[in-house]
């Protein structure tokens, strides 16, 4: 029998809920504690600095584009092997720190959407509401960034 090829959702759904309700008994008193509803927040999901939905879509999909452009080609033909995750957490880690400033660098859609509809349900008192006009940012611009990655990838591939 092929290894994952039988999957048992019961325990997928029981592992998902217990992450996403295990974090907070630790941090409640922490939240009780804090005041502050955008900070509350902020431990949930990303933000922008100055919301502008142009600019922060153009953002997220070049903190996505330009890190899974480059890993294609690091990793292409075995790249450097093992090594080859070196290059890519430092790649991951400037561009982070280039482009994280202006919205908060979700990079991953599974980094901010779960989370902020967590943030949604979750019984903390003086919270705010989740950002929902903005939560398609996160999760729309690194879709489409890593899709145009994978099709100019393609297209220089074919060239070659």
């Amino acid at each position: 029998m092929e290894y994952g090829s039988r999957i048992h959702w019961y325990a997928v759904a029981g592992c998902f809920s217990r992450r996403a309700w295990g974090a907070y008994p630790q941090y409640r008193l922490h939240f009780k504690a804090t005041r502050d509803a955008e900070a509350k927040l902020g431990a949930f999901s990303t933000g922008p600095a100055i919301p502008s939905t142009f600019d922060n879509f153009i953002s997220e999909l070049f903190g996505t584009f330009i890190p899974v452009f480059s890993i294609f080609f690091l990793v292409e033909d075995d790249g450097l092997g093992s090594l080859s995750v070196l290059p890519t957490g430092l790649l991951v880690m400037v561009i982070g720190m280039g482009l994280g400033g202006s919205t908060g660098y979700a990079i991953n859609p599974a980094r901010d959407l779960g989370p902020r509809i967590f943030h949604a349900i979750a019984p903390i008192s003086g919270k705010r509401d989740s950002n929902g006009s903005y939560a398609w940012i996160p999760v729309v611009g690194p879709i489409t960034g890593g899709v145009l990655a994978a099709l100019l990838f393609m297209v220089f591939q074919a060239e070659l």
